[in-house]
């Protein structure tokens, strides 16, 4: 339900215009209107795919852009910043990635400035991951603005809708809260 009380599907907010725009009444779209996608309403994965269409605009419109960050590197500064001293194994675990994946994504984030390798001080042949100032100072940053940035997307949520929402999402990804 949205505000306005008519049955809209997550798909068909998700990109109006697109793939989920509603339809004729009957079901069947006139020639040159979009199609009717209710059939693959059943398949999670293509509402999915279609939500993260504009969830993917917000962020590069709010984060990407003007802190010049892809998504995997904002995961990274706010995890670190939640963790700091992480082990490369465990923020390969946190963003699902494969370990040379996070070497690579560890030196582009060391080259700007934003992440530090160090020696355990525990265990010196361990190694942890910290952020510098500088990156402290950016993570801070965009964690803020992702705290407001997909409100106007889930406009149409009310608060328990986005709770319940992200406590879905967090079930299927199988992320331990």
């Amino acid at each position: 339900m949205t505000a306005k009380g008519d049955k809209v599907g997550l798909a068909a907010r998700a990109d109006k215009g697109g793939l989920a725009a509603k339809a004729d009444k009957g079901g069947l779209a006139a020639k040159g209107d979009s199609l009717d996608p209710a059939a693959l309403h059943h398949v999670v994965g293509f509402l999915i795919a279609l939500a993260d269409v504009p969830a993917r605009r917000v962020f590069r419109y709010h984060i990407g852009q003007p802190y010049e960050l892809r998504e995997v590197e904002f995961a990274l500064l706010v995890i670190l910043q939640a963790n700091h001293g992480a082990a490369p194994k465990q923020v390969a675990r946190a963003l699902n990635m494969p370990a040379p994946h996070v070497t690579l994504l560890l030196d582009r984030m060391a080259a700007r400035g934003l992440v530090e390798r160090r020696r355990s001080p525990t265990d010196g042949r361990a190694l942890e991951v910290h952020l510098t100032d500088k990156g402290e100072t950016l993570a801070r940053r965009i964690h803020q603005v992702s705290l407001t940035m997909e409100d106007e997307l889930l406009r149409v949520l009310s608060p328990a809708e986005r709770a319940m929402l992200r406590e879905l999402l967090i079930k299927v990804a199988g992320v331990q809260a």
